[in-house]
């Protein structure tokens, strides 16, 4: 199996387990106001500067350097989306599930290791991604404002079919392929922990 497809495959369950958080469940809804949808924006913010200077600090790492793209990162979007949601808010949040998403990506010596992280945030942000762009668009009547995090300055689905590509280009073996869907459930799980921080908070977030 290739390892686009192993990494697919192999966290279908983790994947369908996010996308039926109480969290995003609700503010997919239009039902989670500005303040958590802000909350929201500062746990990615704390998960993207983690990721992004991970990656940066590796980019000469074979594996690391077949994604490499900084076209993808993400944490000038969510600065200007947080200047949106959460005007003179500052950019700081204490959150334990961040900190461990944080931790974990700061941790990580093996390429594929960390490439399995960057496969798991930019693959989801251009494919679900863009259909929850879209979905908050409509319900909190935006016109396109604050939603910079899921605009990409390239055509989606040609890039990432060559993403994939560049991933079964790697040449890892099956030991290895095994170690990357691996720590793609780790990935998921640690998103989940944030969407389950989240939603402690739904009450106070009611619209």
């Amino acid at each position: 199996m290739s390892l686009s497809d192993a990494l697919k495959e192999g966290s279908a369950a983790e994947h369908d387990a996010a996308e039926q958080s109480p969290f995003l469940t609700e503010l997919l809804a239009g039902r989670v106001g500005a303040s958590g949808y802000a909350d929201y924006l500062l746990r990615l913010r704390v998960v993207y500067a983690a990721l992004e200077e991970a990656v940066r600090a590796r980019r000469h790492d074979p594996a690391v350097a077949a994604v490499y793209d900084p076209a993808l990162e993400r944490l000038a979007a969510i600065d200007a989306d947080l200047d949106h949601w959460a005007p003179g808010g500052g950019h700081v949040v204490e959150s334990s599930a961040a900190q461990a998403y944080r931790d974990r990506l700061a941790g990580i010596t093996w390429g594929p290791a960390l490439v399995a992280h960057h496969y798991t945030r930019y693959l989801g942000d251009l494919s679900g991604g863009q259909a929850m762009g879209r979905i908050l668009d409509r319900e909190f009547g935006l016109g396109g404002a604050g939603l910079a995090f899921y605009d990409f300055p390239m055509r989606v689905k040609p890039y990432k079919d060559a993403y994939r590509a560049r991933l079964d280009g790697m040449g890892l073996d099956a030991e290895e392929v095994g170690r990357a869907v691996d720590e793609v459930k780790v990935a998921f799980g640690l998103n989940q922990a944030v969407f389950d921080e989240l939603a402690q908070s739904l009450p106070a977030y009611r619209r």
